[in-house]
């Protein structure tokens, strides 16, 4: 008999049928025994009465968390004993036969408690931690989210497109992790802070519409809505302009703000400021500008718009990018760009969201001329921007179409929606706030054997 999942048998009301799970509770009255079976889709009584001894001894032995195997009648429950809270609180399963699958030892923590624990025990032990509803039901949120925003770019006409995993080491912010060659000793590929060199040659090839759900990498000191991997939507289109960016993912955040995750927007259209006017206004290019913060079902996105080009970094007596180095200026600007940098307004264009920048995105700069300015106004000489650039250049030669695009973060936006404090609590195995991973014991040591063939040595 193949199973069913808990939540079918209320369909199946009158019938014998099977089901698989763990043990969520038990309690005896009397010489009758009731579990409570859980499964991914729910939760279901099951009543064990003495007439069927060797069921009945099984159920004796049944511990909270044991894996079995349960066939039996599915029965209305009696009135009296309907639980409201539950989709299969009417129903209840008559036992008649068990088998157990799996035992399990006693868990370091409650699976079916609501209260605090320590994160450290819960990373751990995150296999455990995941049974818990809150978790479950974070990650099934999550799973329909992405979903909905694959299927939301497809009906549009946008091709998901893997990027390599393995690439090159650019300097674009924050730090690389690095991954040495073992066949070319002393060199190292990079793993991406973000695809986006790849999406912008991905236009050069004529893609137009590309999207991917990403995974990106920074080695940057932690905080609650950080993490050293991570996963945003990437997306990229040609021929595009600003407005038709911020109008396409308006309309995703708005869909699945409203339709998913049940919540209430401050905001439809969203607000857009300028930067000069959030800084002038707010203090702070991330604004919260819900009307109620106490109530984290009201949403509010706002549009943070008309950025400087640059910023004067002190430390290095450099100009740095706002964004990143690929964003266009503005072509009313241009003239700003050889001797006052600082009054160059930009393409950029960042979402927030109750105060959090959960996105970013600008107009490229599709001039390989003004892009190797730009390179070189930020401290790199010629021969830095050919082997650091070379290849991006050498693409825009060829016919790049003006492009742009943005990159919301799926982690912070899910965190937002399911009303969590971090986004540990909507990624399935994700590291503490200093970057370890406690189940697995990572970063760890490795062989001797293994430095030595990539040619590593470690100085203690």
């Amino acid at each position: 008999m193949d199973h069913f999942s808990i939540s079918e048998t209320t369909k199946y009301i009158g019938d014998k049928v099977k089901i698989c799970g763990w043990v969520n509770s038990r309690r005896d009255h009397g010489k009758i025994i009731f579990i409570d079976l859980r499964d991914r889709s729910g939760l279901i009584q099951v009543v064990f009465i003495p007439k069927d001894k060797e069921t009945y001894k099984l159920a004796n032995e049944l511990r909270p968390e044991w894996i079995v195997s349960l066939e039996g009648t599915i029965n209305e429950r009696p009135k009296n004993m309907i639980n409201k809270e539950l989709e299969t609180g009417h129903v209840e399963m008559l036992a008649e036969k068990i088998e157990i699958l799996n035992q399990s030892e006693t868990p370091p923590f409650e699976i079916t408690s609501d209260k605090e624990m320590k994160e450290d025990v819960r990373l751990k032990y995150r296999y455990l931690d995941l049974r818990r509803d809150r978790m479950k039901n974070n990650i099934i949120f999550r799973h329909k989210a992405i979903k909905y925003i694959r299927d939301y770019l497809d009906k549009l006409g946008f091709l998901e497109i893997e990027t390599p995993i393995l690439t090159k080491s650019t300097p674009e912010g924050a730090r690389d992790f690095l991954v040495p060659s073992r066949l070319h000793h002393g060199k190292f590929y990079a793993l991406p802070q973000a695809p986006q060199q790849l999406k912008q040659i991905l236009m050069v090839a004529g893609v137009e519409k590309y999207f991917q759900i990403a995974r990106c990498f920074r080695d940057e000191d932690q905080r609650g809505d950080r993490q050293p991997e991570f996963t945003q939507l990437d997306l990229e289109m040609s021929f595009t302009s600003q407005k038709e960016i911020l109008n396409l993912t308006e309309k995703l955040m708005i869909e699945i703000t409203e339709k998913l995750a049940k919540k209430k927007l401050t905001f439809k259209p969203f607000k857009v400021l300028t930067y000069d006017e959030a800084i002038k206004k707010y203090k702070t290019d991330k604004p919260d500008l819900r009307k109620n913060k106490n109530d984290p079902n009201e949403i509010c996105f706002v549009w943070v718009v008309d950025w400087p080009m640059f910023e004067w970094n002190k430390d290095e007596k450099r100009w740095d990018p706002m964004h990143h180095i690929f964003t266009a200026p503005k072509k009313e600007y241009l003239k700003f760009l050889e001797k006052n940098p600082e009054k160059i307004r930009s393409w950029q264009h960042d979402l927030v969201c109750n105060g959090y920048e959960v996105g970013g995105g600008s107009i490229r700069n599709h001039n390989p001329e003004t892009q190797r300015k730009i390179f070189k106004l930020v401290g790199l000489k010629d021969k830095e921007i050919d082997e650091k650039f070379g290849h991006l250049l050498t693409a825009f030669k060829y016919g790049v179409p003006p492009h742009g695009g943005i990159a919301p973060g799926i982690d912070r936006l899910i965190m937002i929606w399911r009303n969590e404090p971090n986004i540990r609590e909507v990624m399935a195995f994700p590291k503490t706030g200093d970057g370890r991973d406690l189940m697995m014991d990572a970063p760890s040591e490795v062989e001797p054997k293994q430095l030595k063939e990539l040619g590593i040595k470690i100085n203690k």
